[in-house]
């Protein structure tokens, strides 16, 4: 199994506090922003057809700085609806997922690699990325074995392929779409509550039907691709 400290790459000093510096200040920006995700929401509903764009702006800064994306997932279901959503929410993620990758190959490695040395879980996915990367990069996005922004940036430490990192970010529709799909029941029902015109039973029914399908499906993917992971990564 390849140790962590394998992973080292001389930096000039300057380079490296520089780094630790541009990290640092990313997770402090994401915690302090936190609290104006809902307001945010809100805001990009009234914006008409400017709200995609600022919304996946938002969401693309949301992911780099480490911001939890469930609750922007859930308002993109409430507010776009379910197709429209989930492409909003995955190509945003893409974006967001992509540049945490690059900052973690080439900027803050170093504090990065600090935060995960001594963790065997990441050590043995590193090791079988050396082996077959877009398998089990795919394999760690329908399953994921850490947070998902932690994820983006710690991939950046591994042999992983550029291409082969982005294309593997197909792993995240499945649970992307169960978030949206609880986005939009919750959108469905604020509207009623709120007044809506009643689209007939049959429609909320299909809508829930479709719920249960959707988590019995990702339920199905995820367990899958969680037991095809322990075995590429024998742990």
């Amino acid at each position: 199994m390849k140790d962590l400290s394998q992973l080292n790459r001389p930096f000039p000093i300057g380079r490296v506090l520089f780094g630790v510096v541009t990290f640092i200040a990313l997770v402090t920006i994401g915690r302090q922003i936190v609290g104006y995700l809902p307001g945010f929401a809100t805001w990009v509903n009234s914006l008409g057809s400017w709200g995609p764009i600022i919304f996946m702006a938002g969401y693309i800064g949301a992911t780099v700085v480490f911001v939890p994306g469930s609750v922007l997932t859930l308002a993109a279901g409430a507010i776009f609806g379910l197709v429209k959503g989930a492409v909003i929410v995955f190509v945003s993620a893409t974006v967001g997922a992509t540049i945490a990758f690059l900052i973690a190959r080439y900027v803050a490695r170093q504090i990065i690699e600090n935060r995960l040395k001594g963790n065997h879980r990441f050590a043995a996915v590193d090791n079988a990325i050396g082996k077959d990367g877009l398998k089990i990069v795919l394999l760690l996005r329908l399953s994921p074995l850490f947070p998902f922004n932690l994820l983006n940036y710690a991939l950046g430490l591994t042999s992983v392929r550029f291409t082969d990192y982005v294309v593997a970010s197909v792993g995240m529709l499945p649970g992307t779409f169960l978030y949206i799909y609880y986005g939009k029941i919750a959108g469905s029902v604020a509207s009623l509550v709120g007044g809506a015109p009643f689209q007939g039973t049959a429609y909320y029914v299909s809508l829930f039907l479709g719920l249960a399908a959707t988590i019995a499906v990702t339920t199905l993917v995820t367990r899958t691709a969680r037991r095809a992971l322990q075995q590429a990564t024998g742990s």
